[in-house]
């Protein structure tokens, strides 16, 4: 089943091999298929030949998918891409999975389901049960296939069945790229150094594809590592025209030309695995995509994504299902920590160099103002000079008599008691005081520092303890010596009535 918006042609239509919205690889399905303004089942050709709806469906940023069409976004957190809108077909969000055009109606597979899950006839006897049991155990798990009748065929549990467990939401940034900026992503199944280091011959191979056309050049606005070495290309083409102006080929445009079998076919030759036009929702879409929940996922949680969501301007919640989606957005997850680290690393060099260069400037500065003052000085010195061989031998003029007179004035108030320099002298005998004061007070300042308060309290208390220890043998020994004197003073009145 493709995970699309809307209804599908057909009131009994399923898709058993069709794709979750590009999570992982799927087959049958029970449910609806959603697309706008409900498509036929009769299929166009996707992007490498698979025959496919085009429906919108969650794609390349939430899951690897062999047929392809546009996606929302080619990674976590890095933005959602889209497929170009055109007049002939609707416009794919994601990569839908190959649909074959006849199907089982869904009205039987959901009744096959429920024979399946709860009253299979296989066996006729008590083992049915124990069969229905593990046709349970299989859908919560999502994989293989529920007997439950000799003579219809098997249903096949997938990961996109309701009664599936392993499922979740998750939430991806929207696209904010628009069709006139032209940006179209292509996947290349080669590593980023192999890309980077063969960007030309890159460039030169898609312009050859393109048609060669001397008006037409192909430019790269960014290639970024994703998981299992593959490498993401986004590109736009530039359009001369003969007055000397140009603009971009819109997104739509240029990638509905990818779309051609043969243009394909050359894409695949050069390693592109898929490929997708990078261009905003409308707010009809948006709501389009968020009315009704994926095929498979609860609509409760569905709606409490919704509110969950915690920037619905940029974000938009995606189902995640099964193990292979969650180990995919892993890798895109560390994949995007990796490269911040080192955008993070660069600009901590980057600091590192400015910091370096600013020291390295500042100390220049202060040179060269050290050199300025040192040549206004020498300068000042040479006009001195040459001014006094000026007037060596004229009479001082009026007008220097009267900046003599103006100079005596001010030399006499700077040395006037009461006047500025008195107050000066009075300003810097107070600031004398006080660094001296302060310096004394500094002084008798002092700090303990607490481990070393610890071990001094310890020591004390062990002082004290000794202390208290040889009262204590003090006091026995003085007791001794008290029996003992006692014991001579008994016995000497004894020897003495003896010897008597």
């Amino acid at each position: 089943m493709a995970f699309n918006f809307g209804a599908t042609g057909g009131a009994g239509a399923t898709n058993p091999t069709g794709a979750f919205g590009g999570f992982g690889t799927t087959t049958t399905t029970a449910g609806p298929a959603f697309s706008f303004s409900a498509p036929t089942n009769t299929g166009t050709t996707g992007l490498f030949g698979a025959t496919q709806n085009k429906g919108f469906g969650f794609g390349t940023g939430f899951g690897t998918a062999t047929g392809t069409g546009t996606g929302l976004g080619t990674g976590l957190g890095t933005g959602l891409g889209f497929g170009g809108f055109s007049t002939q077909q609707q416009t794919s969000l994601g990569v839908l999975y190959s649909q074959p055009t006849q199907a089982p109606s869904q009205c039987n597979q959901l009744i096959n389901t429920a024979s399946a899950l709860s009253a299979p006839t296989l066996l006729g006897d008590e083992r049915d049960a124990i069969l229905a049991k593990w046709n349970q155990l299989q859908a919560f798990w999502g994989t293989g296939k529920g007997y439950f009748n000799n003579n219809i065929a098997p249903v096949d549990f997938t990961q996109e069945n309701p009664f599936c467990r392993f499922k979740a939401v998750g939430y991806s940034c929207m696209p904010n790229n628009k069709d006139e900026d032209g940006l179209v992503v292509l996947v290349f199944n080669r590593k980023e150094t192999d890309i980077r280091s063969q960007q030309q011959q890159l460039v030169e191979s898609l312009h050859k594809i393109l048609g060669g056309n001397q008006t037409l050049s192909v430019n790269v606005e960014g290639v970024r590592t994703m998981p299992d070495d593959q490498t993401e290309v986004i590109i736009y083409v530039v359009e001369r025209s003969p007055n000397g102006t140009s603009r971009r080929v819109p997104a739509t445009t240029l990638y509905a030309h990818f779309e051609q079998a043969n243009i394909k076919t050359s894409l695949q030759q050069l390693g592109v695995t898929m490929s997708m036009a990078r261009t905003e929702l409308s707010p009809a879409q948006i709501k389009q995509l968020l009315q009704n929940a994926p095929a498979g996922v609860d609509p409760i949680i569905w709606e409490q994504a919704k509110v969950d969501n915690p920037d619905p301007e940029k974000l938009i919640p995606v189902p995640m299902v099964g193990f292979k989606e969650l180990l995919r957005r892993l890798k895109v997850q560390d994949q995007m920590t990796k490269q911040h680290q080192t955008r993070l690393d660069i600009i901590s060099e980057d600091i590192s160099e400015l910091q370096k260069n600013q020291t390295t400037t500042m100390a220049k500065i202060a040179q060269y103002k050290r050199k300025l003052m040192d040549l206004s000085h020498r300068t000042l010195q040479v006009l001195i000079k040459q001014e006094i061989q000026r007037k060596s031998g004229y009479a001082i003029q009026a007008d220097e008599e009267q900046l003599r007179v103006q100079l005596d004035t001010i030399q006499c108030e700077l040395n006037a008691p009461t006047q500025f320099k008195g107050r000066l002298n009075e300003l810097m005998s107070q600031i004398r005081m006080q660094n001296h004061f302060g310096a004394v007070r500094a002084e008798e300042k002092y700090y303990i520092d607490a481990d070393l308060l610890r071990e001094i309290k310890q020591h004390l208390k062990q002082q004290q303890e000794g202390l208290s220890h040889l009262i204590s043998i003090i006091k026995d020994d003085l007791e001794d010596i008290k029996l003992i004197e006692h014991g001579l003073n008994e016995s000497i009145p004894i020897r003495g009535s003896i010897f008597s």
